[in-house]
């Protein structure tokens, strides 16, 4: 891990460059995939290794089922709704068409039953099912998406319902379905398992998961597939090998094999040209830094969240990092608030540029050492 060398307390600005790089393979362009839009991330630092159209507001078909099951594991986490609690399915959701589970209507189901019937076999009916379930009607259920939505911080997506069937009005982009993957598996880690399931049996009735780099990529655990007509055929895939975990989504391609193998291509690209290392934990003092007219003349400085970054294989070393410190800090001093940054570069480009923050709080001192420091803050 990089590390700060310090030989006093940082007031103002320091730097630290690492050992001298050494020799490293030239990186070459990301692959080019035939699809409409297409995103390559790194889980941890959150780089962008590959990407096209992110932005661009499409049709997401089932991967639409990403959100639903978001909301359903908040209600599940909220104690709302339990795996064992037993859903009556409702016409609406026997007839619902497209891929099916085939639950009957009038029939229980346990919600954890069609968690896998959503997930696994990408049925449309478990998932209105679900929807019907946690909010009464579909058409609220979407607008629970959509708040969840805003709370995951996607700009660019809106939902109008669970399945992901056409809508004119039921869009989202790559970037926002990255921003669901990394949140499924990063909050859910214990219902994240069900996307890495080949096969489930309902009734009798055996169907296999639709991601086929499941079978062929043993690093692969998700996440989701969606076809419509008009969507093409898309795919949401997580890989890990090592320490290393990339999302690669890939929308709107012309066939199962060509987003499968889309898919691989940008995964084989960012598994072997970067690499990925944790920097700073959270939380862990970085320096420190001088308080004035306080309790205590000095506060702990760190991160608040701990700091990946990607970078080309055999670059580590290479790695530059300094931190900039507020120059003058008066106390009250609040915990996390934000007194400086902490910058990685590479070859000079910023890498991570993430706030230094107090790690504890500090209340202004007696009157007396607020007129002492008061004094010797006007000689500086």
């Amino acid at each position: 891990m990089l590390r700060f060398v310090l030989t006093a307390i940082c007031l103002f600005s320091c730097s630290l460059a690492f050992a001298v790089d050494t020799a490293s393979l030239p990186i070459p362009k990301a692959p080019t995939v035939a699809a409409k839009s297409y995103l390559l991330i790194d889980f941890d630092s959150g780089q962008i290794l590959a990407e096209k159209d992110v932005d661009a507001q499409v049709e997401p078909a089932s991967i639409t089922k990403m959100m639903t099951a978001y909301v359903v594991f908040k209600e599940l986490a909220a104690g709302s709704l339990q795996l064992n609690d037993m859903v009556t399915v409702s016409e609406k959701a026997w007839r619902t068409p497209g891929s099916r589970m085939f639950i009957q209507e009038g029939k229980q189901v346990s919600v954890e039953d069609l968690i896998q019937g959503m997930i696994v076999q990408s049925g449309n009916d478990a998932t209105v099912a679900l929807a019907e379930q946690v909010a009464g009607s579909e058409e609220t259920f979407a607008a629970y998406m959509n708040r969840y939505g805003e709370e995951l911080g996607l700009t660019g997506s809106h939902f109008t319902n669970s399945t992901g069937l056409p809508d004119k009005e039921h869009y989202t982009t790559a970037n926002d379905i990255a921003r669901i993957a990394k949140a499924l598996i990063s909050d859910f880690s214990d219902y994240y398992k069900w996307y890495s399931q080949r096969e489930f049996t309902f009734n009798e009735i055996t169907q296999y998961n639709r991601n086929k780099l499941l079978w062929r990529d043993e690093s692969v655990d998700g996440i989701k597939t969606g076809h419509t007509d008009s969507a093409g055929y898309c795919l949401v895939t997580s890989a890990k090998r090592g320490d290393m975990r990339l999302i690669s989504v890939v929308l709107g391609t012309k066939s199962e094999s060509a987003r499968a193998s889309a898919s691989q291509a940008l995964l084989n690209y960012g598994f072997r040209f970067f690499e990925t290392h944790k920097l700073y934990d959270a939380r862990s003092k970085l320096t420190e830094a001088r308080v004035w007219k306080g309790a205590v003349n000095e506060v702990a400085l760190g991160l608040d969240d701990t700091l990946y970054v990607t970078v080309p294989r055999g670059r580590y070393q290479a790695l530059a990092a300094s931190i900039d410190v507020q120059k003058t800090i008066l106390a009250p001093v609040a915990e996390g608030q934000s007194y400086g940054s902490v910058q990685v570069r590479l070859d000079g480009d910023l890498l991570a540029d993430p706030p230094l923050v107090a790690l504890q709080s500090i209340p202004e001192g007696s009157f007396w050492q607020r007129i002492i420091d008061e004094a010797m803050l006007y000689l500086e």
